[in-house]
């Protein structure tokens, strides 16, 4: 039966929050209007601040609307039905809740939601002209997941929205409007992992933060105080840097635990449409943080902190339009909002631009000349490089778009994005990771420093020698280990070692003045260790699997694979590189044990999210199911079990990469399993299997008539029947009163183990069945084909077929931890930071603070930093 109450509920709550954001955006608008900053006209200023909190009651509605239909799975909603199922876990149903467009659109609105209660706690001085901005925002957002047709036109697509008016043309719903399925078709199995929890809420966190300093700097410019929006704005966009950073590096991390293309960053348009706003939001920082300090770059900072909203918005657009369809991986498709997209990207770029057009001249510029010793030179440059960095990214990632404007106007456009990506890019990004390492390490020892000629040199000679030295050493390292190094790599070596040395030296030196740690150097170290890990890993990774064999696996096969992956028969060890490997079988995931679960083990039943224990299943010393139990499978990956075993310590460990089959994804789904070490990590992932999808081609039956202890030679193996027994319901029979079931016992001794057999004669309804078994390690399978009870004897059947294998790639990535716990570092820096910023910020803006002379134009043309 339909359940409507909980989507109409949901949508109810869509349209309440759309109109509640318009009324705050409207209220808070005439509560600033026409007033000095910290002034409000108080009715306007109640109806705002009421009407938003009325929205984000609305907003949380939605969100516990739209959950309890896909925990509840009500599968008459289209968004439950396309991104859940019974079987999800429950923290993969959270996973499903942001899969979707609307979901992700309602995640980003509840963070804004949250930002807002903060804005109006935390910085009621500014409350009305920000909170204008920010219920102007939500007023778009929650326009896209508004769903309703206005004279003819589509305005935003609704999550609520029931799957037989979603599918309007599918037979089985004209055949039955009220059909509901009984299940889902489920969530993106590349998604069913840990970092889809938490990797998409920070994202999206990120992007909610990114509006902050923005509303603060159109505040700003509206209310022509362009000074004073700096210091309360700058410790949200540290939070906003802190948060994108991570998130994107979670992303990352996911990649590499997740994806088969060898890494954490392939360039993909979607991951560049982050990068670039973080880049920018970075240089934005760094320009707030010399108007805090000199007083110069305010217009870099109000030019930049709008830049990166707006990057965001197109951002969203790129991902969401369907413009990256034939170019990006996991791009969303276009839900028709595309023109909706478009109209909020334009509404805040001409009202940005606008703005800035308009006060531009007012801004102050300062008259200081920034000479070769003045610090601030060099962090403004360190701040133009990220932007030229992303310049760079963005240019070639909008391809896409050039495409599509050029079409709608009638011109044929030939461009294509690069046919080498990661190259494309690389070859420019690494000499912005060059230049951003030489000048965070100059600028930060400068910054904390009276600066001339003397001091300055004396101040980079001890971290120069160390860093020259240590730069020769690795040199000499990789060179002795036979591999090259190419003068790029050299001088991202070297300035890479400068950023961490240069900063350290300067983190020493506080401490030994007893001054407050920088978080800017901490961040300056992180960032540093990030690029030693991205050249170690990325430029050094050393393929352990190459082909030894001298045979082409197959011609069907692409070249890198039959050059740089191993073929492992099941249960017979292989030499790679350094190690012994050995394929010992396949595995499945059951919930709520600890360690997979040997496919020997399980007899898999029509439901294909339920199996019997064909024996006992224990782990450790508990045993968690006995032969005959039903138990649940988690059936969309299998995993295989890998061996490894190093030639010369003798040491041990075992791998489970992961693959499935999946036609609507491309075919083979492989997702890696990864050893680590202090040093390196060792990446594993299948690059072919035998397709199960297809029938397995055997031999012709050979026939033999046994009696019990008999034994029959097949090929290199032997086999004894033991007994033959009344037959369980472990094979899946569901025997019932009056059926005959018998099974004969074999142990079939392999090479180097033996297995038990239990081929099953079945009688029903004067009817014979047959279950064969199979023992995939030996490409074996014997048939109960008939019995004579007179003579006490029994037909078997056996044939053959193929042993089992895997094609497997290892390589072997050299101080990538230097990566993460980079990335980890320089998110500690930039909380460092934020948490310093803030307090500044709560000081009385009573204080007193240094008057430099400003002008409204500069004076000299000469080194002068808007």
């Amino acid at each position: 039966m339909l359940n409507t109450f909980i989507g109409d509920l949901g949508h109810l709550s869509v349209i309440v929050a759309f109109v509640a954001a318009t009324v705050a955006a409207y209220s808070y608008y005439m509560a600033a209007r026409n007033r000095p900053l910290g002034e409000t006209d108080a009715p306007w200023l109640k109806l705002a601040r009421g009407a938003f909190f009325l929205h984000g009651a609305a907003v949380i509605s939605i969100v516990c609307c739209l959950f309890t239909i896909i925990y509840t799975h009500r599968y008459e909603y289209y968004y439950a039905w396309s991104h859940s199922s019974n079987h999800l876990p429950v923290y993969y149903m959270i996973s499903c809740f942001w899969e979707g467009q609307e979901g992700s659109f309602l995640l980003w609105i509840f963070w804004q939601v949250c930002l807002g209660f903060a804005i109006m706690r935390y910085n009621k001085r500014w409350e009305a002209p920000v909170m204008a901005v920010f219920a102007g925002v939500q007023l778009f957002l929650t326009s896209m997941i508004l769903g309703v047709v206005l004279l003819n036109v589509k305005v935003g697509s609704s999550p609520f929205i029931l799957l037989r008016d979603f599918l309007t043309d599918a037979p089985f719903i004209q055949s039955n409007p009220n059909f509901i399925p009984k299940d889902g078709t489920g969530l993106n199995p590349l998604l069913q992992n840990y970092w889809m929890v938490i990797h998409p809420p920070t994202l999206f966190l990120g992007f909610a933060l990114t509006i902050v300093p923005f509303a603060f700097a159109i505040a700003g410019l509206w209310k022509g105080e362009f000074t004073k929006w700096v210091k309360p704005a700058l410790p949200w966009a540290l939070f906003g840097g802190l948060v994108l950073g991570v998130g994107i590096m979670m992303g990352a991390y996911w990649a590499y635990e997740t994806l088969n293309f060898g890494g954490y960053w392939n360039w993909d348009p979607v991951e560049n449409a982050v990068y670039i706003p973080w880049l920018v939001l970075v240089a934005a920082i760094h320009g707030m943080v010399l108007w805090q300090r000199s007083k110069t770059a305010l217009r870099t900072s109000f030019v930049l902190v709008i830049t990166t909203f707006l990057l965001v918005l197109y951002a969203t657009f790129l991902t969401r339009s369907g413009v990256l369809g034939n170019a990006s991986v996991h791009s969303f498709t276009d839900l028709g909002l595309s023109g909706q997209l478009i109209i909020y990207l334009a509404a805040f770029v001409v009202l940005a631009v606008g703005l800035l057009i308009w006060r531009w001249k007012e801004i102050p510029v300062s008259e200081k000349e920034l000479t070769t010793y003045n610090s601030e030179l060099w962090v403004f440059i360190g701040a133009t490089v990220l932007c030229l960095g992303a310049f760079q990214v963005l240019v070639t990632t909008s391809i896409p778009v050039y495409n599509a404007f050029l079409g709608f106007i009638g011109i044929k456009s030939n461009l294509a994005l690069p046919a080498d990506q990661i190259a494309h890019y690389t070859k420019i990004q690494l000499w912005m990771g060059v230049f951003v390492a030489l000048l965070s390490g100059i600028a930060q020892i400068m910054w904390w420093q009276k600066n001339d000629k003397e001091s300055l040199a004396n101040s980079l000679t001890v971290p120069g020698i160390l860093t020259l030295l240590g730069a020769a050493l690795v040199i000499l390292l990789v060179q002795y280990n036979k591999l090259q190094m190419g003068a790029v790599y050299i001088v991202l070596l070297t300035t890479a070692l400068f950023g961490v040395l240069a900063n350290l030296s300067m983190i020493l030196t506080l401490l030994k003045r007893k001054v407050s740690l920088s978080g800017g150097g901490v961040a300056h170290i992180g960032i540093a260790l990030m690029l030693l890990g991205i050249l170690a890993s990325a430029g050094y990774s050393n393929i352990i699997s190459k082909n030894s064999s001298g045979l082409v696996y197959s011609k069907e096969f692409p070249e890198d694979i039959n050059r740089d992956n191993v073929l492992l028969w099941r249960n017979e060890t292989a030499a790679m590189d350094g190690y012994d490997v050995s394929y010992t079988g396949q595995y499945f995931d059951v919930p709520g044990l600890p360690d997979y679960v040997n496919k020997e083990l399980i007899f898999r039943t029509d439901d294909e999210f339920k199996a019997l224990a064909r024996a006992e299943i224990k782990q450790g010393n508990k045993v968690y199911y006995k032969a005959g139990d039903t138990l649940e499978l988690r059936p969309e990956n299998t995993y295989y079990r890998v061996e490894y075993k190093d030639k010369k310590s003798g040491e041990k460990f075992t791998l489970f990469p992961r693959a499935q089959v999946n036609e609507e994804m491309g075919g083979l789904l492989a997702s890696p399993d990864i050893k680590k070490f202090a040093g390196h990590d060792i990446y594993s992932h299948i690059s072919s299997v035998p397709d199960p999808r297809k029938e397995k081609d055997w031999s012709e039956v050979k026939e033999h008539v046994l009696s019990v202890g008999d034994t029959i030679y097949l090929n290199d193996y032997f086999a004894v029947l033991r007994a033959v027994e009344p037959a369980h319901q472990t094979a899946g029979l569901d025997l019932k009163a009056g059926d005959l079931a018998i099974q004969g016992d074999f142990i079939v001794y392999g090479e180097k183990k033996s297995y038990h057999v239990h081929p099953v004669f079945v009688v029903r309804n004067r009817m014979i069945g047959r279950v064969a078994d199979e023992v995939e390690d030996l490409g074996l399978r014997l048939a109960f084909l008939n019995v004579d009870p007179t003579n006490k004897k029994f037909t078997f059947g056996v044939s053959t077929t193929q042993k089992d294998y895997i094609i497997l790639k290892a390589v072997e990535k050299p101080f990538i931890n230097l990566l993460w716990s980079g990335t980890l570092l320089m998110g500690l820096g930039f909380g460092m930071a934020m948490v310093k910023r803030r307090r500044e910020a709560s000081v009385s803006s009573q204080v007193p603070t240094p008057a430099v002379p400003l002008k409204n134009r500069p004076a000299k043309p000469s080194r002068q930093v808007a």
